[in-house]
């Protein structure tokens, strides 16, 4: 018995990771050889997944919930790069396999609840599965990209342009957002955001 077959939610658990991005196309076959590999883990709010600066990496399949990927500098300074919600991942493919160090830290927002597995456990999974890899390698170029994309967004567009273009793109999520962090994503203070939430300007 796998661990997510003992859990005592595992049949809304197995259909909440198969509209998973990126498990959604696994075969019967493919789903009986990942699924052993998976460990079901319920994370707190403000909880800790992954630790900027370390080699110690897992691939995360979100069931429930909301992580953010964040980064900080030597004075403790953080930038959050991204959110993500269910059916969504959040990953530090790249830096494993450029062998450097995670480049950001993955943290909860709200509590969450995913399904996780060692890098080395990803990977190699991945090698045997030609198709699932390359979805997988251009999922985590698009969620690069979309983190250049907001870095961009910071720099060229004002406060309104740039809380219009995230309520645009993710209107769901905003909703869901606690106020706090969503400022701070977009480089503004909680005033500022419900000012421009007061003026219709969201």
């Amino acid at each position: 018995m796998t661990q997510l077959a003992l859990h005592p939610q595992s049949k809304i658990i197995r259909l909440q990771l198969r509209q998973n991005m990126v498990l959604t196309n696994l075969s019967a076959v493919q789903w009986n050889e990942f699924e052993p590999l998976l460990e079901i883990t319920d994370y707190a709010k403000g909880e800790t997944l992954e630790h900027q600066g370390t080699h110690s990496m897992e691939q995360y399949f979100i069931i429930d919930g909301i992580l953010k990927r964040t980064v900080s500098n030597a004075q403790g300074k953080e930038m959050i790069l991204r959110f993500a919600a269910e059916s969504d991942i959040d990953t530090s493919y790249a830096a494993w396999r450029l062998k450097t160090p995670m480049p950001y830290s993955i943290r909860a927002v709200t509590r969450v609840r995913a399904a996780k597995l060692s890098m080395l456990q990803w990977a190699a999974f991945l090698e045997r599965h030609a198709r699932i890899k390359g979805e997988f390698e251009l999922e985590v170029m698009r969620l690069m990209s979309e983190v250049m994309a907001h870095t961009i967004t910071l720099h060229l567009l004002d406060a309104p342009g740039r809380v219009q273009r995230f309520m645009r793109k993710n209107t769901e999520l905003g909703e869901r957002l606690p106020k706090k962090e969503l400022a701070s994503y977009l480089n503004l203070s909680p005033e500022t955001l419900s000012r421009l939430k007061r003026r219709g300007k969201i």
